[in-house]
């Protein structure tokens, strides 16, 4: 039903608006943490979340859940590090590379994608290319997060698959669980020091439950009914938001190039509804 497209299109943009105030706070807390403190603590944090939920003896759903984990990791992995090395704006603008990685692999794979697909992708790129792209040169940190842009269009392809077959709940614990113990190893791996003084308390708080817990479960629920092509035009919205929440929050304001890259932005999610295929018939898992 076309409510269903709806609904799920209103998960999408809530887990992306909040997304869209994530790439501060990380770059904040590597002055304090390295990134494989961050991670184990956001996952950490979110993993407790859905801990009632992790009781399923179900082999195929944890089998679900550990591979998409593992992806997960990767993408966010990626992505810190990469911070490490470049601005948020710019980080913004190369993981947003997956609404055009995500249509490549899928047609590698066989499927056919209409127009307003394709259109939507460069529409997105160019508009988030306008909106965040800083023009300073080349760093390690594009490598790192090129590599989290291709991760994250691994991930949205087969959550696609594994929302629609799976209850939410547990399957975004397991994916939360996988993340928190792959980024312990990452962690123990860069022997951290603890600076209590100057630890970003609210930053992780925030970071696990909401840009984590609340946001990859909004996903999980919205790409049930959104097809991935959909859904990845539709998380290129979140530097729109992070621009929304500077002028809100901070007065800053966005010039010509911003402007016309964010109507980019919106007008790429629009056109990629057109012609959409009809939202998926039947869920064969509960609702949560």
């Amino acid at each position: 039903m076309r409510r269903d497209l709806l609904l799920g299109l209103l998960y999408l943009n809530l887990a992306t608006l909040f997304w869209g105030s994530t790439f501060v706070l990380v770059k904040d807390g590597l002055q304090t943490l390295g990134p494989g403190q961050i991670n184990f603590v956001r996952f950490v944090i979110a993993m407790l979340v859905f801990l009632p939920f992790l009781f399923r003896r179900d082999a195929r759903l944890w089998w679900a859940g550990l591979e998409l984990g593992v992806m997960l990791f990767v993408a966010y992995l990626t992505q810190t590090v990469g911070l490490q090395y470049t601005t948020a704006s710019r980080s913004a603008f190369i993981t947003t590379l997956y609404v055009v990685a995500l249509p490549m692999l899928l047609g590698l794979l066989g499927q056919r994608l209409g127009w307003p697909i394709w259109l939507a992708a460069g529409l997105a790129v160019a508009g988030v290319g306008l909106l965040s792209y800083d023009g300073s040169p080349p760093n390690p940190g594009d490598l790192w997060t090129l590599g989290t842009a291709l991760a994250y269009a691994l991930y949205i392809w087969r959550l696609e698959l594994f929302a629609r077959r799976f209850s939410t709940l547990p399957l975004t614990g397991i994916q939360m669980l996988t993340v928190a113990l792959l980024s312990l190893v990452w962690m123990l791996w860069e022997k951290p020091v603890w600076n209590t003084a100057d630890f970003p308390y609210f930053s992780l708080l925030y970071l696990g439950l909401v840009a984590s817990a609340l946001c990859i479960w909004l996903q999980a629920l919205g790409q049930r009914r959104v097809p991935a092509p959909q859904a990845a035009v539709i998380f290129t919205l979140e530097p729109v938001y992070a621009a929304a929440f500077a002028y809100i929050l901070l007065g800053e304001r966005l010039g010509l190039q911003g402007l016309i890259g964010a109507g980019l932005i919106v007008a790429a999610t629009l056109i990629s509804q057109l012609r959409s295929p009809k939202p998926y018939p039947e869920q064969v898992t509960p609702e949560v």
